[in-house]
């Protein structure tokens, strides 16, 4: 099939805006940006008329805990800093099912699909007695939701016992969980070009997890050509945790543990000083933005500038519903436009600035050059808007107006060459039935820890 998207009315290649009169796709790939004027060099089998709609590539999210989706706004974690928000989850996280796991990965990856995002990357830690197979069940959910992903193999072996902030029904032990690791690196993870779906592993984060494991996981990612992910320098609870019971400041730990390398990403990123920031940009070590859970929670601000200017890769992400309470990544760039101009300046971070984040940010964070940009080549995986809402009234710059007005749900999403959204609705026919499941779980997992 090929599939002309006509005369935009405004489109952004992952860069810059891009003028012309659209694009020509085949099967799953862009093949011809077309000029002012110009038309296919070939005939086409049907025409997308975008003179209405402002077209993008794909959104992409680098940091997510699907999982969370059971307990926004919950009474446990509301108003509270990183770790008691933690100490209040964990117990009921405990309780996760693998109907559970499966319903709220369905039901984020919509959210995230209505929102204009094409490829996102899970963080799931949590592997219990209750639900061992947590990553197989997610593989199926994502499948069957038609988004592009990069599951990881999270993972816990360090409980309060050990001096760690899990309790102990949560982790399992280092041997069980890097033979797991590599069974299912051999079972799900494509690395091709044409890839929907990748793997990749991820140890919680220095408070939960042990030297051993972050050392062991990076060899064996180095081993199968799989990337590396783990939650950093989130808070200053944290910073303190690690010199107290680590003895160096978070980025020492992760390089000492042979982590500071092109192929890991860290979520958050927020409390790095500068030789920190030049050390990791000389590494190309990724950098999953969060700032609407930084803020929620009162974490601080990543320096998102600063850490793209020194050269590392820099992505934005929505983060857990449980800090963030929606899993909507056009409001996250919205977001990150609002808290980076606090950081920056207005000069220095725009309206373009925080869709690069978003897009060929975000794909180079992931290690993923065929997608977020429009250009020949790229992957198929695109997000129109319709300005016609009252918020675009009067909007003078579509792009800018997209974003600073508070674009928040795209009309039509295409992954891999496949509608998945068209004038606002999923595709997916049974979404009703995974919402009410969906709310009726969330009840049950909340009141079952009391």
């Amino acid at each position: 099939m090929r599939l002309w998207i006509k005369a935009p009315l405004a489109s952004f290649d992952g860069y810059e805006p891009l003028e012309g009169n659209g694009f020509v796709i085949e099967n799953n790939r862009i093949v011809q940006i077309l000029e002012p004027g110009q038309r296919p060099a070939r005939p086409v089998d049907d025409v997308h008329d975008a003179s209405d709609k402002v077209v993008i590539p794909g959104l992409i999210n680098t940091h997510h805990h699907y999982f969370q989706t059971l307990t926004r706004a919950c009474p446990a974690g509301l108003n509270k800093t990183l770790f008691p928000w933690l100490t209040g989850l964990y117990p009921i996280w405990a309780g996760l099912t693998p109907e559970m796991v499966h319903v709220s990965t369905r039901l984020a990856c919509a959210e995230l699909l209505l929102s204009g995002c094409t490829t996102s990357a899970d963080h799931h830690y949590l592997y219990t007695n209750r639900c061992p197979d947590a990553l197989d069940i997610q593989v199926e959910a994502v499948r069957q939701a038609g988004i592009r992903s990069m599951l990881t193999r999270g993972s816990m072996d360090m409980g309060k016992n050990q001096g760690g902030l899990p309790p102990a029904n949560t982790v399992q032990d280092t041997d069980t969980i890097l033979s797991h690791c590599e069974q299912k690196i051999d079972q799900y993870h494509d690395p091709g070009p044409d890839s929907m779906l990748r793997i990749a592993l991820a140890p919680c984060s220095p408070f939960s997890v042990t030297r051993e494991l972050m050392v062991r996981t990076a060899e064996l990612a180095e081993k199968k050509g799989v990337r590396l992910h783990t939650h950093l320098a989130e808070t200053r609870d944290e910073n303190v945790f690690s010199e107290s019971n680590l003895g160096c400041r978070p980025l020492d730990y992760l390089e000492s543990t042979g982590w500071m390398q092109d192929n890991a990403w860290l979520a958050h990123g927020i409390h790095f000083d500068d030789p920190e920031i030049e050390r990791l940009g000389s590494k190309k070590v990724g950098i999953a933005h969060c700032p609407t859970s930084n803020m929620v929670l009162g974490s601080g601000c990543c320096r998102a500038m600063s850490l793209v200017e020194a050269g590392a890769r820099v992505g934005l992400g929505v983060d857990g519903s449980a800090s963030n309470d929606c899993s909507n990544m056009m409001q996250e760039v919205r977001q990150s436009l609002l808290l980076q101009r606090l950081a920056s300046g207005p000069e220095r971070f725009g309206h373009l600035e925080a869709l690069r984040l978003a897009t060929s940010g975000s794909a180079d964070c992931l290690g993923w050059p065929e997608i977020g940009r429009l250009q020949v080549g790229s992957l198929a995986d695109i997000a129109l808007y319709r300005l016609d809402e009252l918020r675009f009234s009067g909007t003078g710059d579509p792009i800018a107006g997209l974003v600073l007005c508070g674009g928040h749900r795209a009309c039509d999403v295409m992954v891999n060459g496949i509608w998945q959204v068209r004038e606002g609705r999923l595709l997916a026919p049974d979404m009703e039935r995974i919402r009410k499941q969906h709310r009726s779980l969330a009840m049950q997992i909340q009141q079952e820890a009391g």
